[in-house]
């Protein structure tokens, strides 16, 4: 089943939404390989949220309309459920 997740990188301080249809933990272990990309700047990062949906598109969908807040409180309510 697809999931939207979001991660936390406490040396960065910054959060990464994404979206898979990989098992969330399989997921965060290719964000925690060396590479180039945003998530390759720490290797501390662990999962604090995620949703299972019934498609690729609804997940996909949630991780845009998360990224379209530009605000890091609206998603540290959401990791807190409120």
């Amino acid at each position: 089943m697809p999931f939207c997740y979001i991660l936390y990188s406490k040396s960065l301080d910054k959060y990464y939404v994404g979206h898979t249809e990989m098992l969330v933990e399989d997921r965060l272990a290719k964000h925690l390989t060396n590479h180039d990309g945003f998530t390759g700047k720490a290797n501390d990062w662990q999962i604090v949220w995620r949703r299972e949906f019934l498609s690729k598109s609804d997940a996909y969908g949630m991780e845009r309309k998360i990224k379209s807040w530009k605000s890091k409180k609206m998603v540290e309510r959401l990791i807190a459920g409120t």
